[in-house]
Parts: C-alpha cells; structure tokens; sequence
C-alpha cells in the first residue's frame, strides 16, 4: 500500500478569554507569531509541492519526449535502411537489364562503325550516332595509329585490331568508349576521307566493301544518311596527342576531351569513376585468341575489358571467375555469358579490375555471325 499523505497540521488559534483584546499581551504576541510561521510554511509548502510537481511532471516529459524522439528516429532510420536497400536493388536491376542483350542492341541501333579500308588496312574509324528524328548525325573520327586497348592484343594501335576482323574493331571501339556498336560497314579509305572533308553521309553506303548490315537494317541507314542535310552533320576527329616511338608515330587519345564529347553525343561517361564492371582476361587454356573472344563477349553485354594477355600457365582445366571488387553476381553474369567457370571470392585491395577471368579448356568460343 503506498504511503499516506500527512495531513498538514490546523493553523492556530487567537486566545480567547478576558486578556485575549489586550495589545501588549504577551500571549497574543506569541498567537500572532505562531499564525504567521504557519502561514509562512503553508507557503513554502506549496511552493516545494509546485517545485516537485513540476520537477516530477518535467522528468516525465522529457523521458515521454526521449521515447517519442527515439520511435521517430528508429522509424526513421528504418525508412532510410529500405529506401536504401530498395535504391540498391533497383540499381542491381538496372544494372542486369542494361547488361542483357536486348538492351544493349537496343542502344547499339542508331550507332555504326565506318571504317576505311586500303589494300586489306585499316586506316581510319569513323564511330557514328544518327538521331532520326532531328535528322541529325554526330562522329568521332578515329585515327588507325590511336593507341587503346584492342580486345586479345593488348594495348596497341587500333588499326590493328582489323587485322583479325571487323568484331574486334567493334568492341574495342565499344570499351573504349562504353558505347556499344554492333553494326559495322567497311568502305574504301578515299570514300572515308570524302566524307569526313565534305561532312555529308548521303552516300556513305552506296559502295560498301563489307558490312553486317542486310536487309531492312540497311535499307534503314540508308535511308536515314541519305536524308539527313549535310548542315546537320557533325565530323570530328578524335583528340589525341602523338607520341613518336622510334620509327613509329601512335597517338594518345586525349580521355578528358573524349569524354566530354561522348557525354554529349551519346550521354555516357568513360571517366574514371564509369559505373562498368572492369574485367581483366587471362589466356589459361593455351589456345591461341580465347582471351580476345571472351574479352568481345564480355563487352557487347556492357562490361569493360581493361586488359588481355596470357595466364602464368597454360594448363587450366575449368574457367576462374575470381571477383576481387563488388557483387557475386557479376561474377555470376560472367558465369552466364560464357556458359561455364567457376565464380570464386577474393577480395583484394587495388582499383585496377573488379574481375579476374583465366579461361580454362572447359571454354567454348562462340560462333560469330557475320553479315554479308
């Protein structure tokens, strides 16, 4: 049971009787005091019980609003953690959609490598972007002595990269630029250079060496260079640097004012912080190419291959897939793509690669398809 309140004690009294009217009584004196300590205390009383009560009802309160401010701040740093995992899940899917071949030929429909041909050489790239409905198209004219990474050689000159075929001129375009270029149409070197001095594609495919266009697909570029005016062409060529390396000239392409043009043109960033998963390829397997075949694989479903060449030995039996950046499942993409491997995790402190491939005999080339 809890405790009683003390009643508070009776104020007291006035003497009555015969010497209870006299001023100088001593014992009304005393009365007169008595009544005035009581009253004194009663208010200091009330006092003390106004301080306590409203210290009580202040500790009450500030503990009410410590609760209510810690619901408030768990609710919302429970809104956050969702909206957070949410924003990361949607990026992931994003992400594995703008990665599958679908999209990436959707974004690849209105771009076209050109490349001038002499005598079996490649002496020039011409990377396009057409906008039908401003009638209107952009390109980057890329010298053959442009020094970037061609997919199965390496760091070298991107004429180069035609010596094994038009596909491996596409994805090095393709990773160099984060760009995808799917279709391609090889012209002589003088109708190259025509059109890049007069700034008019009009004709560009009227005489064609080869190409991977057919069909509605060519008819369309056709139709859509032949309509565009030459006043809304734009043909620039590639910044770059030379670099003279003894007898041989290369030129260092120039990344920040390349960037800026591809984000314009084309709306991406190959700047340093590019979202693209990065991915070295090692030749384990022996067989002479592979790293460049899976490095074209890789960058036509919108990784970005930073570096090819061969394994410390060339006895490999299965694929290694071995994620040292980032999620398992890009290792899993990887996995999908090349139809085999084994995904391993490795974390490891260096911002080269997110993803370490050394083929194995288990990998299987994919028949490349090309157009007539």
């Amino acid at each position: 049971m809890g405790r009683r309140a003390k009643k508070p004690a009776p104020p007291p009294e006035m003497p009555s009787g015969w010497r209870s009217s006299r001023r100088g009584s001593r014992v009304r004196k005393d009365a007169e005091r008595a009544i005035r300590a009581h009253e004194t205390r009663e208010r200091m009383s009330g006092v003390f019980q106004t301080i306590r009560w409203t210290a009580r009802n202040g500790v009450y309160l500030t503990l009410m609003g410590i609760g209510a401010l810690g619901v408030v701040l768990l609710l919302l740093w429970g809104a956050a953690v969702g909206i957070n995992s949410l924003s990361r899940w949607n990026a992931q899917r994003l992400a594995a959609h703008e990665s599958t071949p679908e999209a990436q030929a959707e974004k690849a429909r209105d771009n076209l490598l050109v490349i001038g041909v002499t005598e079996g050489r490649a002496t020039g790239f011409l990377a396009i972007r057409v906008l039908p409905d401003q009638q209107q198209v952009f390109g980057i004219a890329i010298p053959d002595g442009a020094f970037m990474e061609v997919p199965g050689q390496g760091f070298e000159r991107i004429g180069d990269s035609f010596i094994t075929g038009p596909e491996t001129s596409l994805a090095a375009v393709t990773n160099f630029f984060t760009v995808p270029f799917t279709a391609y149409a090889v012209v002589d070197s003088e109708i190259y250079q025509d059109v890049l001095t007069q700034q008019s594609v009009a004709d560009l495919l009227d005489e064609m060496a080869d190409s991977n266009l057919a069909g509605e697909e060519l008819v369309r570029w056709r139709t859509l260079l032949s309509e565009t005016p030459a006043d809304n062409v734009a043909l620039v060529p590639m910044p770059v640097r030379p670099v003279n390396v003894g007898p041989q000239t290369y030129f260092e392409p120039q990344r920040d004012e390349i960037a800026d043009l591809v984000a314009l043109w084309w709306g991406v960033t190959i700047a340093s912080d590019d979202p693209a998963v990065r991915v070295i390829v090692y030749n384990g397997s022996g067989v002479p190419g592979v790293a460049g075949q899976v490095a074209q694989v890789l960058i036509r479903s919108g990784f970005r291959v930073v570096d090819t060449k061969n394994a410390d030995r060339f006895d490999y039996e299965q694929t290694q897939i071995v994620v040292q950046r980032g999620d398992l499942q890009d290792g899993e993409r990887v996995r999908e793509l090349l139809g085999t491997g084994a995904v391993l995790s490795q974390p490891a402190d260096q911002e080269v690669a997110d993803i370490i491939i050394i083929t194995g005999s288990d990998y299987e080339p994919p028949e490349v398809e090309n157009g007539p």
